[in-house]
């Protein structure tokens, strides 16, 4: 099979041999962004999506400047596909975002619905951190209920999927966290 043949395929073992497959370094980005398409179509649960991202990003790690660049054109694709794939890219983050329209819902007013989601978004926060980061990050997720703002909060998701390190993640928060601060 080759990369092409992996690439519109819709087999969970294909899309994740993909990082495997031979491809030049300037292909990189294409190649992780090809993969998280792969994953939308193939509408796998949240474990079995998880588990082939994690197989991934162990042969194909991308850079600070290649996130950049992947976001970069995530930003020229459908806003469909897009949301797809931010969606898919953490299960802890649609649970989250379950669990939030579920406590709006059962509040049946706006407010819950809006707490809701910034509980959630800063639970997957603190989720992404831990896990990524381990038992080094509770100091910096201690600090993440200190974002009650919807915008910082997506701000600091949006970015802290590129973070290579803990202090970049630390950065990340620290400065969303100042902007409501002065």
């Amino acid at each position: 099979m080759t990369g092409c043949e992996y690439i519109h395929s819709d087999n969970p073992v294909a899309a994740a041999l993909l990082s495997k497959m031979g491809f030049r370094p300037e292909e990189r980005v294409r190649v992780k962004l090809e993969f998280l398409r792969m994953l939308v179509r193939m509408k796998l649960d949240p474990a079995r999506m998880e588990l082939l991202a994690v197989f991934f990003e162990t042969y194909l790690k991308l850079n600070r400047e290649e996130e950049e660049q992947l976001y970069r054109e995530l930003g020229k694709m459908d806003k469909r596909e897009v949301d797809a794939i931010m969606q898919m890219t953490t299960s802890w983050y649609e649970k989250g975002r379950a669990e939030g329209r579920a406590e709006g819902r059962a509040e049946g007013r706006a407010e819950g619905r809006v707490e809701g989601k910034i509980e959630a978004k800063q639970e997957v926060i603190c989720k992404y951190l831990a896990r990524r980061f381990g038992a080094d990050s509770a100091t910096i997720q201690e600090k993440v209920p200190q974002l009650t703002d919807m915008d910082a909060l997506d701000r600091v998701l949006e970015q802290l999927f590129a973070a290579n390190s803990l202090e970049e993640a630390r950065n990340i928060i620290w400065e969303e966290l100042s902007r409501f601060t002065h």
